[in-house]
């Protein structure tokens, strides 16, 4: 039989529906529900915290299970709904680290310096230090690493990191301020839906090499960490778009007769607590202009949706006002930011 439990990561709040031993007496049914937080999880038994307390379910009971969204903490749609803490979390790990480790609440994440994301501290909760220890701690990690200390300090758009106490402190040590950054939120279907058409574009769970060999070429890298960030989400998209069908000589790139193997267009994304997080979006400089960027994204969170995945999230930096543009236009909404603050 499946086990419809294997991908559900512990501390994800899930649906698990399962076949009770007898059906219920006043309504005839035979499955049952819960809703919860998903604490422990063994060979035989999954354990979700739910409203009404414990439950214990049998694993070869289950008939299907899933990761859903937190609750909303704030009235709106419901990729608007969500506590900007709670987005920080549903963000953290649409992102890969080579390295994860806890600090109380925290998640400090280090990968041999290859993006911000994957090198720097998400500070939510409690570390279980008083705040100037804990920071200390942080700092010693990183240095340990050959890394400086960076914290993703979150707040509403266009918020003071002074305004924050962890940001406060970090600042009076000497921290710098960069990177703003805005997180924008929708819909998987309104983004579907605002699709304005283009070539095919190929999905799949994995990175294959063209993925992977076309990547490299968008940014620096670190070989062996890249790879170990980009597939180290719980569960993953990667889409791109090949010159073919005719797409290159329409354009007058490409002779009649070349064949295009390298992708013209890329994009990725990460699946966590119930949300995709779009990320890695390039698209070739010769081709820019002509809505690969966005036909990708749409058939991308097209594809979430078919998956059962129905909110996304993606980040884009304060002053990039062209992408913020083209989501804006996909559906996408402003919800919140963050900066990071790194350590001198």
């Amino acid at each position: 039989m499946p086990d419809h439990a294997a991908a559900l990561p512990l501390g994800s709040r899930v649906v698990v529906r399962w076949r009770l031993e007898q059906a219920d007496a006043a309504t005839g049914a035979s499955l049952t529900d819960a809703v919860g937080t998903l604490s422990a999880a063994d060979e035989r038994t999954l354990t979700v915290q739910t409203s009404r307390g414990t439950v214990v379910v049998d694993r070869d009971r289950v008939v299907a299970a899933k990761e859903v969204p937190p609750k909303p903490t704030r009235r709106g749609s419901p990729h608007r709904a969500i506590g900007i803490e709670e987005l920080q979390r549903v963000m953290a790990p649409s992102w890969g680290a080579v390295e994860r480790e806890r600090l109380g609440d925290w998640l400090l994440r280090a990968s041999s310096g290859f993006t911000q994301r994957g090198n720097s501290v998400v500070p939510l909760g409690d570390p279980g230090l008083p705040l100037a220890d804990a920071v200390d701690r942080v700092e010693q990690w990183y240095a340990a690493r050959g890394l400086p200390a960076k914290f993703a300090v979150a707040g509403p758009q266009g918020f003071d990191p002074a305004d924050d106490a962890l940001g406060a402190l970090l600042l009076g040590r000497g921290y710098s301020v960069g990177s703003l950054t805005l997180n924008l939120t929708a819909a998987t279907a309104a983004v579907a839906a605002s699709d304005p058409g283009g070539p095919a574009v190929h999905i799949g769970p994995d990175p294959d090499g063209v993925w992977l060999e076309a990547y490299h070429r968008t940014r620096t890298t670190v070989p062996g960490a890249t790879e170990l960030v980009i597939t180290g989400s719980p569960r993953h998209l990667f889409g791109h778009v090949l010159p073919g069908g005719g797409l290159s000589q329409q354009l007058g790139l490409r002779s009649a007769d070349a064949v295009g193997t390298a992708p013209i267009a890329l994009g990725r994304l990460g699946i966590a607590h119930g949300w995709a997080g779009l990320g890695a979006v390039w698209t070739d400089p010769a081709y820019r202009g002509r809505g690969l960027a966005a036909h990708l994204t749409a058939r991308l969170c097209a594809q979430a949706r078919e998956d059962g995945v129905h909110l996304v999230h993606l980040q884009v930096e304060h002053d990039n006002h062209t992408a913020q543009r083209l989501y804006q236009r996909l559906g996408f909404d402003v919800h919140s930011s963050y900066a990071y603050l790194t350590a001198p």
